[in-house]
Formats: structure tokens, C-alpha cells, sequence
């Protein structure tokens, strides 16, 4: 009987605790369909769940970077095409005297920019003479060449070889540089190399010393010259995450069309499109630091940073163009700093880490362009002036 009153006393309590497990499942998938429902829709008042708050920033943050690379970007493709042209009206035949040549382009960049010197062609349009900044036009692109296109007399004057009208002016050819670098250029067929600083030595290890490029292509070699560039416009982006472009020309033509181009007189170009110029030899040697190149180029008067300036109209440059085919893109203002420079590799890398940082894709400029043959005199603007900032 204690058996039977045992077993009838159990059967209620097994019901009770398959009822109430049921009841607990039941409770449990009631309540993530609840929460379900709330991650969907919101709690009542309109705030969203913390899971579904993480969802929307993902959402957010896809469709701000689509946005960004397809429609934030109002300087991207706004270059106004202009294809380069024949420097004179007909072609010279060999032996031709070519300053009786008809000059059927505007005037030619880079040129010679030693003191005193002045070109042939004669221009009625002015540069720019103060800062750029002060006339309205901010830096839309920072580039480099390899050797120099400018050729200042004392201070980049080195070539690997000597043509008739520029003779390297030192009798030590090594103070141009590395040979190494001069001849694996050649050998491999890479950019043109320009004019070299007269600074080099090998003795020195700041000269020879490998630094590991972390940022700027791997091409960028101690111990060379480089012509920056820094292309200014007045219809630029500025002040913008669109200021800085590559190719520099979506930045030079964002805010103009070919409809408003067309209407601009020569000075008028002139006076709204810029480039700033100056000259370095790259060395392993933190003395020689400067953080913020994609800004500008470097005014330390008292340091000879931009004190002794040549400053004339001419064109774009490149490799495109010689003293046969001219740029079509002048007349445009030069502000170039006749003295070469020494600056440390970390500064360059630095120059490309901000560059990588840009909302435009800058890789085409992380590494040296070739550098444009010397203009000559009868493309050359006659309206040099030299500015000195002390």
C-alpha cells in the first residue's frame, strides 16, 4: 500500500514537470520572437536595438564608402583634354637656324633658371610674383620627377652626359651622383633622368646608406635628385577632401569647364594656375626631416628655402613634350627655387603616407616621372624674374 500511495503520489508531480519544461521552452521561444521582432522594428519609442544599431553602422559605413568612391569625388575625371602641339609652325629641316623658326605654342617649362637668365620668346602675360596662397590658389597635387627639368648653373647642373649648350660645370663628375643609378636607368629603359645637384658624395654615408621604403615606391633611391612639383589652382577644390588629385590636371580643372576655358585670356590662366618648384637630393640623415611636403614646397629664408626664386610663365612638363612637341596647357605660372636642397628619405616617405591618406587614388605619383629636355631659348618666356625672400 506505502508502494501504490508512493506511486500515485509521484504520477502528478512527472506531469507537472513535463507541463512546466514545455512551459519554459514555450516561454524561452516566445521571447526570442519578441526580441526578434524589436531587432526589426525598433523598440516602440524608435530606438533601435544595440544588435541592430551594429547592422545599420555596417550598412552605413558600406554605402558612405560607395559613396565615397563613386560620388563624393566631384574632382575625379574633370581634366580638359588638350592634346600637345607642333613648338613651331613647320617643321625645321636639318641644319635650319631655329630662331627664325615662327614659335606656334605658348610659352615652355622647365627651363633654364640660373640668374640673370632670360628666354626669347617675347610674352606680354605677367607670373604670379607673391605666394600662391595670397592670389587665391591652393595645391591640388604634389608630384616628382627624376633629375631635374629646371637647370640652375652651380646648383643642379650634373648630367650623365654632356650636351653642347649645358656642359656639367664640375670637373668631378661623381658630385652628380651615384653612377650606379645613372646606369642602371639607362640600362633599363626607365624614366628619362633630368639635371642632377652637384652635392653628392660617396664618402658620405648619408648619400649611400639604403633607407627601406615604407610608403613611396621601392624605385626611390638615396643619394638622387628630384624636382618636386606642387601644381596650385585657383579652381581647385580647396580646403576640401577633394583638394589633392592624380592625375594633378582633375585637381588644376575641377571647378572649370571648356565652356568657361575657352573664354579666359592668356593672363588670366596665369594669374589662377601655378606651380612651385624646388629641388632635392634625398639622404638618410633625420637632420634633414620636414613632415609636411604635400603641402607645399619648404620657405626657410634663413635657411635658403625658397630666398632666391625664379619666377616666369611656361607650360606643363613631361616626357610627352621635348623641343619638337610643346604642351598645349600655357601659359601657366612657375615659382621655382633656383638652390638644390638636402632632405631626408622620411620626409619623402612621409610625403607619400599623406598622399596614400588622400580621397583620391595618388599611386601614380608615388614614384619619380621622367624628366622633360631642357627648353630652349626661342620657347623660353622673356619675362623672368628673379625674388628674392628674405
Amino acid at each position: 500500500m506505502a508502494d501504490a500511495n508512493n506511486t500515485s503520489a509521484k504520477e502528478p508531480d512527472n506531469k507537472s514537470t513535463i507541463f512546466g519544461v514545455a512551459a519554459v521552452v514555450f516561454l524561452v521561444w516566445a521571447i526570442a520572437v519578441t526580441v526578434m521582432l524589436q531587432n526589426q522594428k525598433g523598440d516602440s519609442d524608435g530606438a533601435e536595438s544595440p544588435s541592430m544599431a551594429v547592422n545599420m553602422k555596417s550598412m552605413n559605413d558600406m554605402l558612405s564608402a560607395k559613396t565615397t568612391l563613386e560620388g563624393l569625388n566631384v574632382c575625379a575625371g574633370k581634366k580638359i583634354s588638350l592634346e600637345n602641339i607642333d613648338c613651331f609652325e613647320a617643321a625645321l629641316d636639318d641644319g635650319a637656324d631655329v630662331t627664325e623658326a615662327v614659335v606656334a605654342a605658348g610659352p615652355q617649362a622647365g627651363a633654364n633658371v640660373t640668374e640673370g637668365y632670360n628666354g626669347l620668346l617675347e610674352i606680354d602675360v605677367e607670373p604670379i610674383t607673391t605666394p600662391y596662397y595670397q592670389a587665391g590658389l591652393c595645391p591640388v597635387n604634389v608630384h616628382w620627377h627624376l633629375g631635374t627639368e629646371h637647370y640652375s648653373a652651380g646648383e643642379y647642373d650634373c648630367q650623365s652626359h654632356a650636351d653642347d649648350e649645358h656642359r656639367n660645370l664640375m670637373e668631378d663628375t661623381e658630385a652628380c651622383g651615384p653612377t650606379a643609378i645613372h646606369e642602371r636607368r639607362k640600362l633599363a629603359g626607365k624614366a628619362r633622368q633630368g639635371f642632377q645637384c652637384n652635392l653628392y658624395d660617396s664618402h658620405d654615408e648619408k648619400f649611400t646608406k639604403p633607407y627601406e621604403w615604407k610608403y613611396c615606391d621601392k624605385s626611390m633611391e638615396i643619394g638622387q635628385t628630384y624636382e618636386v612639383h606642387w601644381p596650385h589652382s585657383a579652381a581647385g577644390s580647396c580646403g576640401t577632401p577633394n583638394q589633392y588629385q592624380t592625375p594633378f590636371y582633375d585637381g588644376v580643372f575641377c571647378n572649370l569647364d571648356m565652356e568657361t576655358l575657352v573664354t579666359l585670356q592668356p593672363q588670366d590662366i596665369a594669374s589662377n594656375v601655378g606651380v612651385q618648384a624646388q629641388v632635392f637630393v634625398i639622404v638618410n640623415d633625420e637632420s634633414y626631416y620636414y613632415p609636411d611636403l604635400i603641402k607645399g614646397m619648404i620657405v626657410e629664408p634663413g635657411l635658403g628655402f625658397g630666398s632666391d626664386m625664379a619666377i616666369y610663365t611656361g607650360s606643363t612638363t613631361g616626357t610627352s613634350r621635348d623641343n619638337t612637341i610643346c604642351s598645349a596647357y600655357a601659359p601657366i605660372t612657375w615659382q621655382v627655387d633656383r638652390k638644390c636642397h638636402m632632405i631626408s628619405a622620411s620626409s619623402f616617405d612621409k610625403m607619400c603616407a599623406d598622399m596614400m591618406e588622400q580621397r583620391d587614388d595618388m599611386t601614380d605619383d608615388l614614384y619619380a616621372h621622367g624628366s622633360r629636355t631642357l627648353v630652349a631659348y626661342e620657347l623660353a618666356a622673356n619675362n623672368f624674374n628673379r625674388n628674392l625672400r628674405a
